[in-house]
């Protein structure tokens, strides 16, 4: 502002006029912004043009410093001046964005014209990566089980409790349903109750049942998930279950179908079982299923009575005869149809097979334990080459 006297008939008095040093300042301002321009357009590198964006818009730079006297004015002049600060604000960072995206651009063509990929070298010596032992466990059981006419069925992971625990006569007491044990979803289910992830693959055994009625001889492997965690459990692990639902079937069935799986899946005739008294909710009779081993340089090997010297009794799986309450729930008549099920963990049976002593190394991705225990993926698992010959 510049300060007049003026003639006033009551006498001389001081008047504040404008006065012309805005506009030089904003005539040097925009040669500055022309001189910034022209270093953007004449910057060679990305470098360059992170310079002169922080010796314009850093803390320091001679915008940011334009952008504090705003607060030093008066409303009127603010008016005015605010929206010319912020346009030449705008012009510089848009002329800086537009450079650096230029000039990655070009460094990036330069780069893909001197980097090449020959696709005419030879394959390395041996295969690289390898299958999980758990696929590879997937592979064996459907392999020994196809051949016993089983087939495989498979269901989703996220089930409601009516499928994962009502249909397989569990109460609403039973322990399994507790939140401690099993992860809910906070949404009700579609139809009433709960949404949870699946603790076993058994739903599929009901979803099967109720969809292609009876007589049926499925697996049902896949993930399923409880809350616990330590060497021998963990959150999400994977199962396996079988069912057969026929006429006249009894307890010897499943113990001749359990007998010839293991022996065909450790590849030994030196197999004996133990049936032991048991309970679950969903089978009536219930038994445990033990099997002989004895430890021949400290690991597990299965193998004659646990009864015998030097031998012992190791649980390896649940099963029995289907509950007639489950039967009636999957629609089907229990005195026509009679079943039995069975159920076992993938993952230990590949770590009693195959000698792994923690359950946790299966799921942390170790490239070195893959390399070890991993398999060929030319590795498959045939009946007469023997379901676990690793290549």
């Amino acid at each position: 502002m510049h300060e007049i006297r003026k003639r006033h008939p009551k006498g001389w008095r001081f008047l504040f006029v404008p006065f012309k040093r805005s506009r030089i300042m904003s005539t040097e301002q925009e040669n500055q912004v022309t001189q910034t321009l022209e270093r953007l357009h004449q910057a060679a590198s990305v470098s360059d043009v992170e310079a002169i964006r922080v010796e314009a818009l850093g803390k320091q730079g001679w915008i940011s410093q334009l952008m504090k006297t705003l607060g030093k004015m008066t409303a009127e002049e603010r008016q005015t001046e605010a929206p010319r600060i912020q346009g030449i604000r705008a012009r510089v960072a848009d002329a800086i964005e537009d450079r650096k995206a230029a000039l990655e651009a070009a460094e990036l063509e330069a780069r893909l014209a001197t980097e090449t990929l020959d696709l005419t070298l030879p394959a390395p010596d041996a295969p690289r990566g390898s299958v999980h032992p758990v696929s590879q466990m997937m592979d064996e059981l459907a392999e020994i089980f196809a051949d016993m006419g089983f087939s495989v069925a498979t269901g989703p992971e996220i089930e409601d409790d009516w499928y994962n625990f009502t249909a397989l006569n569990m109460p609403e007491s039973h322990p399994a349903r507790a939140m401690h044990d099993t992860f809910y979803f906070p949404d009700p289910a579609p139809k009433g109750g709960k949404m949870l992830l699946r603790t076993h693959t058994s739903p599929v055994q009901i979803r099967t049942m109720m969809r292609d009625g009876a007589p049926l001889r499925i697996i049902a492997p896949g993930r399923v998930y409880r809350s616990d965690s330590d060497a021998t459990h963990t959150p999400m692990f994977h199962q396996v279950e079988g069912l057969v639902i026929d006429k006249g079937i009894h307890l010897g069935h499943l113990k001749w179908t359990l007998e010839t799986f293991l022996k065909a899946f450790f590849e030994t005739d030196d197999i004996v079982l133990r049936l032991r008294p048991s309970y679950f909710p969903f089978t009536e009779p219930s038994v445990e299923v033990d099997v002989g081993f004895a430890i021949v340089d400290g690991k597990r090997v299965l193998g004659g009575s646990g009864d015998a010297p030097g031998h012992a009794w190791m649980e390896l799986l649940g099963s029995g005869m289907v509950n007639r309450r489950v039967i009636e729930f999957a629609g089907l008549d229990p005195d026509e149809w009679q079943g039995f099920a069975w159920g076992l963990g993938v993952d230990r049976l590949a770590m009693l097979k195959y000698g792994m002593d923690d359950l946790r190394a299966f799921f942390d991705g170790d490239a070195r334990w893959l390399q070890h225990y991993g398999f060929s993926g030319l590795d498959q698992p045939t009946l007469s080459g023997g379901v676990g010959a690793k290549a």
